[in-house]
């Protein structure tokens, strides 16, 4: 499930994941993608991660090609977490991008909003 978090940057998509994300889940982002788009050239994401299991085969299917269609317009991205594989899987996504990407511990979730929002 993602849950949309407030922001007070435009750009900035900010969310609390937990449980599975399904493909509805990851359609409403790509729509968030699209609307900031429309007047930012990047799109930055804070992705806090608790109680998080992953994807739905759908919702991971999902996500591959939003991210495939998406990866140059990505900007800044905090994963916050609680988990090795979390931390692994920010740094997979540093490697395949050209975003700036950082993983923080859920316990220095102030310092990963206070990053994310420079």
């Amino acid at each position: 499930m993602i849950q949309i978090l407030n922001s007070e940057k435009s750009n900035l998509i900010s969310a609390k994941l937990s449980g599975k994300i399904s493909k509805a889940d990851v359609e409403n982002i790509h729509s968030r993608i699209h609307n900031i788009l429309e007047n930012y050239d990047k799109v930055e994401f804070y992705f806090e991660m608790e109680n998080f299991d992953g994807y739905t085969i759908k919702g991971f299917w999902e996500d591959i090609k939003t991210d495939a269609s998406h990866l140059s317009d990505y900007g800044k991205m905090a994963f916050v977490g609680e988990n090795k594989w979390q931390e692994w899987v920010a740094k997979a996504t540093d490697f395949f991008t050209s975003s700036d990407v950082k993983f923080f511990d859920l316990e220095n979730k102030k310092n990963a909003k206070l990053w994310i929002n420079q």
